[in-house]
């Protein structure tokens, strides 16, 4: 992580559990026709892609789906409300204590694994996240398997673009997915794979290519 950022923690925001939902409601979520109630846990959070990544992880550490992920236009700063953040997930299990399991796992990584940074005083933010072993929800995302290293980038709509542009040329990694700005929350990004030191290479380039853009916006780009 480079010199001077400022880890800003995700915080999750409202967290309801619904045991043995009604199959109508799961079908609407996604959920196949011949599934019975599954239990779910529906989650807000103000950082939508540290959500998404633990809402991974907890795939990783129970028996539960992620069936529904999705962003709020424009950001957690024009919420629809004070509970709504820029987020909603839903994760799926069979049994109520999986679905413990899972909420326990996404509250774990929201704390110590995911969370955005600022740059300086600017209000620049970063997500330089990697991921090592990459779970069920974001490998399906990104298409790539299961266990695969992932780097996950996102940063505001210029600093992205010229982010991405530099990961890709400092390390041998595979850009499989690209979020052109605006996002819903009017960011950008992309997901990269490759091998883990690939990937952490391509993470510093991508932050360090952000910040340069933050302390120094009208500078000309180096040859």
């Amino acid at each position: 992580m480079s010199d001077g950022l400022k880890r800003l923690p995700a915080k999750i925001l409202a967290c309801r559990r619904l045991p043995y939902a009604h199959v109508r409601l799961c079908q609407s979520l996604g959920l196949p026709e011949s599934v019975g109630g599954k239990s779910l846990a529906l989650i807000t959070c103000d950082q939508d892609d540290s959500l998404y990544a633990a809402l991974d992880h907890a795939t990783k550490i129970a028996d539960v789906e992620v069936v529904y992920a999705r962003s709020f236009y424009a950001g957690s700063a024009h919420a629809s409300g004070p509970l709504s953040g820029e987020v909603l997930g839903v994760l799926a299990a069979d049994e109520p204590e999986s679905i413990e399991r899972g909420v326990a796992a996404v509250e774990f990584a929201l704390e110590h694994l995911f969370a955005f940074y600022g740059v300086g005083d600017g209000g620049v933010t970063v997500f330089p996240t990697v991921i090592g072993r990459v779970g069920r929800y974001l490998a399906a995302e990104a298409k790539v398997p299961v266990g695969a290293a992932l780097g996950y980038f996102i940063a505001p709509p210029l600093e992205a673009v010229v982010g991405v542009d530099a990961a890709l040329k400092a390390a041998e990694v595979e850009l499989v997915r690209f979020f052109g700005p605006p996002t819903e929350t009017n960011f950008g990004g992309c997901y990269v794979t490759g091998e883990l030191d690939a990937v952490e290479a391509a993470a510093k380039a991508f932050t360090d290519a952000v910040v340069d853009v933050a302390e120094q916006p009208l500078r000309a780009p180096k040859p």
